[in-house]
């Protein structure tokens, strides 16, 4: 049995059900999620919580993101008040990206689910091969 110190039933005890739409797109937790869980943005955080980096830096450090994700992204997180740009006026123009005070607080969060991530990732892949062996072809 899992055990953990957060009691669901604080949260799930304020819903009214059925949970509209609207009330779903509402939620803050929904909104923040959207935003982390995209493809992108939890990479851009860690890399960020090393320390403040330059776009290039940035760039060569994730495979495979195009400069228009990247700058999405960046765009996006900075948006939230998670990301702070900095530009200093060099020929060309130099742009330095940090996290925010509040950038800082969801390196814990992102920590702890990392964590959780792969302590169960054994699990999750066995409870997919049962599901799949029984479900033939029922893949979402």
């Amino acid at each position: 049995m899992f055990t953990t110190n957060i009691d669901v039933s604080d949260l799930a005890g304020k819903l009214a059900l059925p949970v509209t739409g609207k009330e779903h797109d509402a939620c803050p937790a929904t909104d923040v999620l959207r935003r982390v869980g995209d493809k992108w943005s939890v990479l851009v955080v860690v890399l960020l919580g090393r320390g403040v980096q330059r776009y290039g830096e940035l760039d060569r450090a994730i495979e495979n993101i195009s400069q228009r994700m990247l700058t999405r992204t960046l765009r996006n997180l900075e948006r939230d008040g998670l990301v702070h740009r900095t530009t200093y006026p060099t020929v060309p123009v130099t742009v330095e990206y940090g996290l925010t005070l509040l950038g800082e607080t969801l390196l814990g969060p992102i920590s702890a689910l990392s964590l959780w991530a792969v302590a169960h990732q054994h699990d999750i892949e066995a409870a997919r091969a049962v599901f799949d062996k029984q479900n033939p072809g029922k893949l979402m």
